[in-house]
């Protein structure tokens, strides 16, 4: 059997659709619909008070979930699409969760999972009748507990560090941050497009928006690693490249990754004219004039 013990992240995304079954029983019980007339009365109306077609994810089953297999060293192992090729809601919630544990329990990380992702597979596993025991566990100091909202450890939500655990907000969300990389963020596929993707059949394709939206997440946890003092730029730059090359050698096999390789622009680094090694706070061989918060003296 593989050794999984050098797997320390998990960066994932679900791509989910509404039950229209349930959407019809819950919200429209008296009218004669079909499931797909119910979706699609369920999202006019929302459309007409909130100005999004966006079903509650309490209505919604997963469809899609990739996942990227990252070392403790922050290099990428592999990237999966769970139940590929069938992508039945009830296996991918079950392989999602005894893949965690299968894992040894690895840090997920997330793009707003707390309020999306995570909920959302939470309630599959009770809809499917799914033991996430370890997952839910409330023995113990609250600040161990894998769903407390401040144990990053177990759940790393870039969203959440970005914006303070919700202090502020990031207008632009994910593709904003990857784009901010030089990264392509949202292409052709929104996240809106989805049920309808689905309801034409084009379960490939929303797995592939789905690797690419992923990718998009691995980028920016590269770049908080490097906030976070636990990786340096020099180190980040390298893993972005060896990244570029895995892709490159799947990429022939992969519409998802020819399209982001199109796609992809590089960081443009502020330092590299400065400093070869792309990293401001390497060494310095030489002195400078310019002054920095270590050097300057205080004005009288």
């Amino acid at each position: 059997m593989a050794d999984k013990s050098h797997i320390r992240f998990l960066v994932f995304d679900v791509e989910s659709v509404a039950d229209g079954q349930l959407v019809k029983k819950i919200r429209f019980p008296a009218d004669n619909l079909t499931p797909q007339e119910a979706i699609r009365k369920y999202r006019d109306e929302l459309i007409e008070k909130k100005g999004t077609d966006f079903i509650p994810y309490s209505f919604q089953i997963p469809i899609s979930v990739v996942a990227a297999k990252v070392s403790a060293d922050y290099a990428l192992v592999d990237i999966v699409a769970l139940d590929h090729p069938e992508y039945r809601p009830h296996k991918i919630t079950e392989d999602f969760w005894r893949g965690w544990e299968a894992y040894q329990r690895p840090t997920l990380v997330t793009f707003n999972g707390r309020s999306f992702d995570i909920p959302l597979l939470e309630l599959a596993a009770f809809r499917y009748g799914i033991n996430v025991g370890a997952w839910l566990a409330t023995n113990g100091p609250n600040y161990q507990q894998p769903r407390y909202r401040y144990n990053t450890s177990a759940h790393f939500d870039l969203y959440e560090i970005l914006t303070n655990f919700g202090s502020s907000r990031l207008t632009g969300g994910l593709n904003l941050s990857a784009s901010m990389l030089g990264k392509p963020g949202k292409m052709d596929t929104q996240g809106y497009m989805v049920q309808d993707m689905y309801d034409q059949g084009q379960l490939a394709e929303i797995n592939d928006y789905c690797r690419c939206d992923v990718l998009d997440t691995y980028f920016v946890f590269l770049r908080m690693a490097v906030v976070m003092g636990n990786l340096t730029l020099g180190q980040e730059q390298e893993l972005v490249a060896g990244t570029k090359a895995w892709l490159e050698q799947r990429a022939d096999d992969s519409p998802a990754y020819r399209l982001y390789l199109e796609r992809w622009g590089d960081w443009a680094n502020p330092w590299a004219a400065s400093d070869p090694s792309g990293d401001p706070l390497a060494p310095k061989s030489s002195s400078t004039d310019s002054e920095s918060l270590e050097t300057a003296e205080p004005e009288s």
